[in-house]
């Protein structure tokens, strides 16, 4: 059986509705028979193969479309809008993501001495081709799990092998990077983790600079090429993205949500979640609160 074909078996098989976590830890399958909403969301570093139907994702002004036998990887927190673009009853969509570990790809690379300096444009996501190599691996990944016995040691040489396959592919210089603490991405990396837990907070663009350890105007340039985006627009995805899950997770009046999030006028905070979501902080979490969980799902 073709690769392709028995991933769709798989995933059709230990797949819930929606999103499935698996006993293999970072390991996620996604079924649908029906296309859904835009879904804002922030992916941490990541690698989901498509095995049917197709996703669209947006970052920035930046838009991506995955579709059977292709793969994405993302390689930094990213705040992105992403929905299943293709998907029936007949023909629902289906796909796995793997989260990306950092430590894995650095000892990967010390391993194999795969650590030279990656060369072309910086970027935070990519959508690439799957081989068949890569495929018939993450094939292997899912039968283990109809064998949790063998899964445990067998499961991380595996993953490994996707890694291998992964940093000898298109995408294999972004996820170089990943490994590499002295990487372009990596300080780009260190000054978005600063803003997700920090997002509430002023802060001048000298300092960011600074923590990434470049010039200011190489910091924005770098940080654009990463994300699609300045480092303001960042910080305003996180926040709004933040004030979302506040509002769905509590039943806070929406103006102490914004200013939790760091807002200071209420009416800035209403027009500016309307502009990203579409509808009021109020009526857009009550609507999320009546829909489908599906809605939610992410990979």
């Amino acid at each position: 059986m073709e690769p392709l074909a028995e991933l769709r078996l798989l995933i059709a098989r230990h797949a819930g509705h929606g999103l499935t976590d698996t006993a293999f830890p970072g390991l996620k399958l996604m079924a649908s028979d029906f296309t859904t909403q835009p879904v804002h969301h922030v992916s941490e570093p990541a690698f989901a193969v498509m095995a049917q139907g197709a996703k669209r994702a947006v970052l920035g002004d930046k838009l991506f479309e995955y579709g059977a036998g292709q793969y994405l990887v993302v390689s930094v927190d990213l705040p992105i809008a992403s929905h299943v673009s293709r998907a029936s009853a007949a023909e629902p969509f289906l796909g796995l993501g793997l989260i990306l570990r950092p430590t894995a790809v650095a000892t990967l690379l010390v391993e194999t001495a795969a650590s030279e300096s990656a060369s072309g444009e910086l970027s935070g996501m990519g959508v690439s081709d799957a081989g068949t190599e890569l495929l018939d691996a993450v094939v292997r990944l899912l039968r283990l799990l109809e064998h949790p016995r063998d899964l445990p040691v067998l499961g991380p040489m595996i993953e490994r092998e996707i890694l291998w396959r992964l940093l000898t592919g298109e995408q294999g210089a972004m996820l170089r990077q990943i490994g590499l603490a002295d990487s372009r991405l990596s300080q780009i990396g260190r000054a978005i983790r600063w803003i997700r837990s920090h997002y509430a907070e002023t802060f001048p663009i000298e300092e960011l600079a600074r923590l990434a350890a470049m010039s200011v105007s190489s910091f924005h340039r770098h940080f654009r090429a990463v994300t699609a985006m300045s480092p303001l627009q960042y910080q305003k995805q996180i926040r709004l993205q933040e004030a979302r899950s506040r509002l769905l997770a509590q039943s806070e009046d929406a103006a102490a949500v914004g200013f939790s999030v760091g807002y200071e006028s209420p009416s800035q905070f209403s027009r500016e979640y309307s502009r990203l979501f579409g509808a009021p902080p109020g009526r857009d979490a009550a609507r999320l609160r009546a829909g489908s969980p599906l809605e939610r799902s992410v990979i």
